[in-house]
Parts: structure tokens; C-alpha cells; sequence
């Protein structure tokens, strides 16, 4: 009989703990037998079943969704973070993670019960069985441990079992693949019969426009983030309103991918966690500096790392060789250095040479994206795959309104625009204001 059906081979109980790891490896199913272990699972799968399972099929950190799904924070997927390492019985605890342990009971609710603790272990469980799924391993956990009835430990394989089997069987098989498929969400649209038309917003209201207008994923635009609040693109600033801009636009009802130059003066990979915990979609990461191109290496690695700590994210490398004016047979070799680092897609700005768009739409292995300085429909013959304005709506609305403003001194008529009312509607929150 196999040993994750053999009742005579039981899980490493863990002993009731009055706090940080240690209390929470004492009050969950996981490390119970028993009737502790029946009355715990019981509890898990009454909060899994109140789940909807549409909630979960959203782009953004899993933890953070399945939280929020659960009535948490989604903030508290950084302590989850911090405890799913030292969750095992035979690893090591960290202060760092009791500490979270702290915080995220306080974030529960504050009481030291069974309830918060089955609730706080659906959640560190996930942590690392998600990422795993979104990033394509076959089995999420290799192996579980049991003990013997000689006492000695028995490590059962779970190749082709990703969810364990037996009484101690993950009761959030439905729930894992649901968070994994919000995770290919944005990605999916890569793959229609038409290229992925990505306008880019610079606040709310352009947001909301562009997703009445039938737009089915919204990008943002770092130029104009930056000059809508006076400060200079590509120089690194900016991170506090992207990251404001992003916490409203990931409530939008479609995907949403930001635009954070080469880190926004942050550490690039903090800044794309911090964005997949708000339910951002993906990322641009340019390799365009103030003084040139970065090193291939370099930028590669920023990438890598990326996808290691947040494989949900589409990662979309822009490679700056257009820009920058290089040569531009450099292009298809960073391109490949970004994408063997785990880039989803790569974006080459600037590029409208139809033979060099085509051999690189049909060379690399992922997505190519250009702006829209070609006709959509002579894009998509060529194999592009996603198709961008960049800062252009920004520029257009900017001179829409100097134009607006002109006509309105000289006494000319400024033709057809968007009541008051329209506009007033259009908000997050559905509010209306008053005239001005």
C-alpha cells in the first residue's frame, strides 16, 4: 500500500505553540492527525467552498487574490512571503517570519485560534505551489515526508501526484488551477486570431474611457505619468504615483500592464512584486538608460530575477536599440538573451523595417510587440503580436486640449466632446460631482 494511503504512516504532528511559526505548524490541518486533523480540514474546506472561483481567475499575485477571496488583506501576501519558507517542520524559522506570523493574525482578525491559523496556512500553502504551476513544474512539491510506524521518516514521491493523495490530499486542487489560469489571463490574449491593441493610460479617466471604448486590456504610459505630475520621463522618478496609478487601474474589470521604465529608481524586482500584489497583469522593463544602453548581461539578469520572484507576471522586455540608434543587428541578440532569462514578450520601439518585423516575429519564441507606427492589419501580417501607442493618446489629449482651448478664444466652434455628466460617470467608484 502506499504510504500516503497506509494509516500506520503519519505526518510530522507539530505541538501546540503560543506563537510565531511554531503555533501556526500546531493548529493546522497539515501537520494534525487525528481529530484535530478531521475538525481542521473540515474548517479549511468550509472557507475553500464559500470561494468563488471566478474571483481567482484574475491576473496579480495568487496569494494576493486568494486572500483577498478570503477576506483578507491582499497586502498580506508579503508576510506569507516571509513565513511559506520555514512553513516545514525540518526548516529553519527566521525571526522575520514569526513576526508575520504576528502580523498576519492581527490582519485575521487577532484572535490565536484555529480558524485564523487553518486560514493563514491556506494561504502559505498556496505560496509556493502556485508559483510552481504558473511556471510550468509538473509537481509543485517533489516530495512530502511521513513518519514510519518504526518511527523512522519515509519521503513518498509525488511525481504525477502534484496534489498529494491520501487523507492529507490538498483539499485546493480546484482553487490552485484557478489561480494558476488567472496567472495566463493576459498572456492568452498574446494569442488570437488579431494583434493585442494595448492603449496606454496615464490616469483614471483615461483609463475608464479607453475601457468603454472596448479596449480589453489597458497599459500605462511612463511619459505621461511623469509630465502629468510636472517630473521628467526616463530619469528614474515616478515610482510613488506609478504604483498609486496601478493600486486604481488593477481595479479595473480588465488586465492592466505598467510601464516602469528600467525600475523607476527602485529595485526593479521589489517595484514588479509589489505590482502583481495590487493585481497588476505585467510589466514593461526597458533597458534604455539616461546614458545609453545597459549591459545585456545586466538587464538579462534584472529579468531573471523577476521571473523567479513573480513567474505570474507578464514580463514584456523592451529593448531600446531603435532609440538609441545602435545598429541595429544587436537587436535580435538582446532580444534573445531577454527572452532565455524568461521575458514573456519582447517590445522593440521604434522598429518599422517590415522585413527585419518580420524575420523577428517569426524568429523569437514569444510575442513581439511594436508600437503602432504601422497599420494594425500590416503589423499583424508581419507576426506581430501585441501592438502599443506608447505616450501618443497622452500627446494627442495634450494638443486636443490646446486646440480646444485656441477655438475657445478665438470664438471658433469645438466641435463634439464628452458632457459633463459622461465624464462625472465615469469614475471608480460610479460617484458624480458637481459642475466646474
Amino acid at each position: 500500500m502506499d504510504i500516503l494511503h497506509n494509516p500506520a504512516y503519519s505526518v510530522p504532528v507539530q505541538p501546540p505553540a503560543s506563537g510565531g511559526v511554531a503555533w501556526l505548524r500546531g493548529h493546522v490541518p497539515r501537520f494534525a492527525e487525528g481529530p484535530a486533523h478531521t475538525r481542521r480540514r473540515r474548517s479549511a474546506e468550509r472557507m475553500l467552498a464559500s470561494v468563488d472561483l471566478e474571483a481567482l481567475r484574475r491576473p496579480g499575485a495568487p496569494v494576493a487574490n486568494l486572500a483577498e477571496a478570503i477576506g483578507l488583506p491582499r497586502s498580506v501576501a508579503f508576510d506569507v512571503a516571509l513565513v511559506a519558507p520555514c512553513y516545514q517542520p525540518h526548516h529553519p524559522v527566521t525571526r522575520a517570519a514569526d513576526e508575520a506570523v504576528a502580523r498576519l493574525v492581527a490582519s485575521a482578525g487577532g484572535r490565536w485560534d484555529e480558524e485564523t491559523a487553518v486560514r493563514i496556512g491556506l494561504l502559505v500553502q498556496a505560496h509556493d505551489a502556485t508559483r510552481a504551476l504558473i511556471a510550468g513544474y509538473e509537481t509543485p512539491v517533489p516530495a512530502t515526508r511521513r513518519i514510519a510506524p518504526d518511527g523512522s521518516e519515509a519521503v513518498a514521491d509525488l511525481t504525477g501526484r502534484p496534489f498529494g493523495a491520501g487523507p492529507h490530499a490538498c483539499p485546493a486542487e480546484t482553487h490552485a488551477e484557478a489561480l494558476a489560469e488567472g496567472a495566463r489571463v493576459f498572456r492568452r490574449m498574446h494569442e488570437g486570431p488579431e494583434p493585442l491593441v494595448l492603449p496606454n493610460a496615464w490616469d483614471v479617466a483615461s483609463a475608464l474611457a479607453l475601457v468603454e471604448a472596448g479596449f480589453t486590456a489597458i497599459g500605462t504610459t511612463s511619459l505621461g505619468v511623469a509630465a502629468a505630475h510636472g517630473m521628467a520621463d526616463a530619469t528614474g522618478a515616478g515610482a510613488a504615483e506609478t504604483k498609486d496609478l496601478a493600486r486604481l487601474l488593477a481595479t479595473l474589470p480588465v488586465p492592466v500592464t505598467v510601464d516602469i521604465e528600467y525600475g523607476l529608481g527602485r529595485d526593479p524586482v521589489e517595484l514588479a512584486d509589489e505590482l502583481s500584489v495590487l493585481g497588476v497583469a505585467g510589466i514593461n522593463i526597458e533597458d534604455g538608460r539616461p546614458t545609453g544602453l545597459a549591459a545585456p548581461a545586466e538587464q538579462a539578469e534584472i529579468i531573471r530575477s523577476i521571473k523567479d520572484a513573480v513567474p505570474e507576471l507578464f514580463v514584456n522586455a523592451r529593448v531600446d536599440t531603435c532609440w538609441q540608434q545602435t545598429a541595429l543587428t544587436e537587436t535580435r541578440s538582446r532580444a534573445d538573451r531577454y527572452v532565455e532569462a524568461g521575458a514573456d514578450g519582447v517590445f522593440v520601439p521604434g522598429l518599422r523595417e517590415p522585413g527585419l518585423i518580420r524575420t523577428l516575429a517569426a524568429e523569437l519564441p514569444v510575442p513581439l510587440n511594436l508600437l503602432g507606427q504601422l497599420p494594425v492589419p500590416q503589423l499583424r501580417d508581419l507576426g506581430v503580436r501585441r501592438v502599443s501607442t506608447g505616450s501618443l493618446l497622452f500627446r494627442a489629449a495634450v494638443k486636443a486640449a490646446t486646440d480646444t482651448a485656441e477655438a475657445v478664444r478665438a470664438g471658433n466652434p469645438v466641435g463634439d466632446v464628452p458632457t459633463y455628466a459622461e465624464i462625472a460617470a465615469r469614475t471608480l467608484g460610479g460617484g458624480t460631482g458637481t459642475a466646474g
